[in-house]
């Protein structure tokens, strides 16, 4: 890059961007590819060892905790109060593998209800919790 010319008598800084090193480098890479496109459409066959065993991770299971318009919880589709709930999430914590809470909130439901209900989760331990959208319920 220039700052100046060679003119000593011109204070003005250059204001040509100088393109030749651009160009350079583009044509190294275009040799670049005009070598390498050939050797990408041939392929070797190796023969690789066959691994033999079962999967020893298990998925955990998934629970489901739906808060509805008006604010009332639901368990996996059955009706909790906030009492039921606080034991659920404690049974559902001291699980091992720790099972995937899923917060299913209904979009009129106030934030608030939302809020207490995370505020549940995380006082019972609760460490795995998504949010779950539904499709097409998004406006």
């Amino acid at each position: 890059m220039a700052f100046g010319g060679f003119d000593q008598g011109s204070p003005q800084p250059m204001s040509e961007i100088n393109v030749t090193p651009l160009v350079d480098v583009m044509l190294v890479l275009l040799i670049i590819f005009m070598v390498c496109a050939p050797l990408m459409t041939q392929s070797i066959n190796v023969n690789l060892p066959k691994a033999v065993g079962a999967s020893t991770q298990e998925k955990p299971e998934t629970v489901s905790l739906a808060i509805d318009s008006q604010g009332k919880l639901s368990w996996n589709g059955e009706s909790v109060a906030d009492a039921g709930l606080t034991q659920c999430l404690t049974e559902l914590a001291a699980k091992q593998p720790q099972p995937e809470l899923h917060l299913i909130a209904d979009k009129d439901v106030r934030y608030e209800r939302v809020a207490q209900v995370m505020a549940l989760v995380r006082a019972a331990g609760v460490s795995k919790m998504g949010f779950v959208m539904l499709p097409g319920a998004a406006q």
